[in-house]
């Protein structure tokens, strides 16, 4: 069957190749080494893209256009194109990777709409990447224009009968629902696998990034990057079939969609304004035949730049947490106090003082308890909520960081303290309102040498480039829900090996986690169950990449869990320098190696029943490595550390994980 749908696929091909030459074929944009082609038509007065990568069609005969309030871009004629090789390399500190290079070859191409008006769409096209945007000519008089509608689409050549491609999305909510009318948050579970015409819970489409499986051909990514305060979060649409420009194929489609007007309480328009000339984000499709470029891939800070300069220098690293496990009432002076004790044994270099603080503590408690870590090498981070008018939270501090002079002056007495840092919560929208609120806060932050992360928020796109002091987002559905769902416990192995894929491919995630506790809750001996184990527990520090990483131990875990644990959480980095994909395969099973300096941390991590077989040998060759010294951490709930050699073979048992040191 699956040879017949590939025939059937192929034959699709070349009839769309058939077919556009009957249409007016605009030429093609290849990447350097000329595995991936991006072809440009015009027919009936539509614009349209399709990338070929190997020659096989991952993306099939898609729109392109905009509708703005002022020009109307829904029918185009193509005018010319310019193309030019582009390369570049950077350095970041906060994420996969420390350095990255990418060469593409550039195209902006030029349409005009009937009434001669102008719209550019400007293609990166790299190997195993192609990004594309938007730009909007001056013309005119006009200065502003607010964009109705993104008429992009992303289309496959599938029908649900031929059930050739296999999705993994997370669809988007209901707005205005959830805990205190806080969502949509990006928390919704991932559907796994399933066909391109399988139903969510609520119909609103799909969160970015949003991979799709295609057969034996291979995998595609695609997200959106450089979202800043001058555009709002986008999202795929609800599938839906159409015919495109080839007789009798169906097509499985997914159009940019902007965000629902009830978003935020209703405040702000769904559509978002530019000034012109001005461009769109960028719509970011990464390629691979195997899984290792959409882990790999560094599309989403390639093409975007700074938008400001820091005088501060960041310190990352890893933080205690007491709220996670010991909740709202360990906000207390002893309680607190005991966590800054917990962290200066442990060696981490925060606490994360959580909600209530300002009612609980107060600000001359902060002052206190500032003072007390400092004389213990610990900093604070400090709680917020991002909330004004428009969910119902009234766990404080809240209606602060929604208030310019409010927020500048608890920055200021941050800064004045010692507080090296803000988790802001609870901010349920994707408008381009918000979008500036996020770059509002970081800014202000910034000035007072404030880092930020932020939760209960939408995805980070391409901020760890964008802004100097962003440490990472949440935006998955994280640790919490381990504390308040034994489900969520029963699910933990598969999602985590869901994340390297999708989530954590395109940005830097807050997870919260490392659970040393075998029962979720202050006293080790109530409340949810943890199925995972102690090993899978320190590999998602690895896993898991974030610049500050939030850890769910607690101070009984001096005495109760494993020394070995406990000292590798002391070892192990939270900044990379490369990030490579060993093996797996979305929801089962996961090999994934990062490097920091010369020293690797490899982490396999397994989700299903049959177990998980790793050869050393295998991994050091896929890192390029003939002779090191290697570590091996496994044994479960019941940890040992050995040393392996080449000959090592490891076998990780469902819920199980195993981590390799090298070097």
């Amino acid at each position: 069957m699956k040879n017949f749908i590939s025939t059937i696929l192929v034959a699709a091909a070349c009839m769309c190749a058939a077919t556009f030459a009957m249409a007016e074929d605009h030429g093609c944009i290849s990447s350097p080494n000329g595995v991936t082609d991006v072809y440009l038509f015009t027919d009936n007065g539509k614009a349209y893209y399709q990338v070929e990568h190997h020659s096989n069609p991952f993306i099939s005969t898609s729109r392109l256009g905009l509708v703005t309030n002022a020009f109307d871009f829904s029918e185009l004629e193509y005018v010319g194109i310019e193309q030019s090789p582009l390369e570049g390399c950077y350095e970041m500190n906060r994420t996969k990777a420390s350095k990255a290079e990418f060469k593409v070859n550039q195209a902006v191409v030029t349409f005009r709409n009937p009434k001669g008006e102008t719209l550019q769409v400007e293609f990166r096209v790299g190997n195993n990447d192609v990004a594309f945007r938007y730009i909007i000519p001056k013309a005119g008089e006009t200065g502003s224009v607010r964009i109705m509608n993104e008429l992009t689409e992303f289309s496959f050549n599938d029908s649900p009968s031929h059930n050739y491609v296999k999705t993994y999305l997370t669809p988007q909510s209901h707005a205005l629902i959830g805990w205190k009318r806080t969502k949509p948050s990006y928390e919704e579970y991932y559907g796994i696998g399933n066909p391109v015409d399988a139903k969510n819970d609520y119909g609103h489409g799909y969160t970015f990034p949003a991979l799709f499986q295609l057969g034996g051909d291979g995998w595609v990514l695609v997200s959106e990057t450089g979202v800043d305060g001058r555009f709002c979060g986008s999202r795929l649409s609800e599938y839906y079939e159409t015919s495109g420009n080839v007789e009798g194929l169906v097509g499985a489609s997914y159009k940019i969609e902007f965000p629902m007007p009830d978003e935020n309480n209703g405040n702000g328009t769904s559509e978002p304004a530019i000034a012109i000339p001005g461009a769109t984000p960028w719509r970011t499709i990464t390629l691979g035949k195997t899984l290792a470029p959409i882990v790999e891939t560094t599309v989403a800070w390639d093409h975007i730049e700074p938008l400001y300069e820091t005088k501060h220098d960041y310190k990352f690293g890893k933080s205690a947490w007491s709220w996670i496990v010991w909740q709202d009432a360990s906000m207390n002076m002893p309680d607190q106090k005991a966590y800054v004790d917990f962290a200066s044994e442990m060696g981490l270099p925060y606490l994360l003082v959580d909600a209530l603080w300002d009612e609980k503590l107060g600000y001359e408690g902060i002052e206190e308890l500032a003072a007390y870590a400092k004389s213990k090498n610990v900093d604070l981070f400090l709680w917020y909520s991002s909330s004004g008018w428009w969910n119902d939270i009234v766990q404080g501090p809240y209606n602060i960081m929604s208030n310019p002079i409010l927020r500048k002056r608890d920055m200021r007495w941050m800064k004045e303290i010692g507080v090296k840092g803000i988790k802001v919560d609870f901010f349920g929208g994707d408008k381009q309102e918000t979008m500036l609120y996020y770059e509002s806060i970081l800014s202000d932050a910034d000035d007072n040498g404030l880092m930020c992360i932020f939760h209960g928020a939408t995805l980070p796109r391409g901020w760890e480039k964008l802004y100097p002091n962003y440490v990472g987002s949440e935006a998955v559905r994280a640790s919490e829900n381990l504390v308040f769902s034994q489900y969520e416990c029963e699910q933990e192995a598969q999602a985590a090996c869901l994340h390297p894929f999708i989530r954590n491919a395109v940005g830097s995630m807050e997870f919260g986690g490392c659970f040393l506790n075998e029962r979720l809750s202050r006293g080790n001996n109530r409340g949810t169950t943890r199925r995972t184990t102690d090993v899978f527990q320190i590999g998602t520090l690895v896993l898991y990449q974030n610049a500050v990483q939030m850890l769910a131990l607690a101070p009984n875990n001096l005495t109760d869990a494993p020394q070995l644990c406990l000292d590798f959480v002391k070892e192990v980095p939270t900044t990379w320098d490369e990030t490579r994909y060993i093996a797996g395969f979305p929801g089962e099973n996961v090999v994934l190696a990062r490097r920091n300096g010369d020293k690797w941390y490899v982490v396999a991590v397994n989700a299903v029943d049959q177990p998980l077989e790793v050869n050393v040998k295998d991994v050091l060759k896929e890192l390029g490595i003939e002779k090191a010294s290697v570590r091996l951490i496994d044994g479960g709930n019941d940890p040992k550390e050995s040393k392996a050699s080449a000959s090592t073979k490891i076998s990780v048992s469902k819920n199980d994980a195993a981590v390799l040191v090298i070097g």
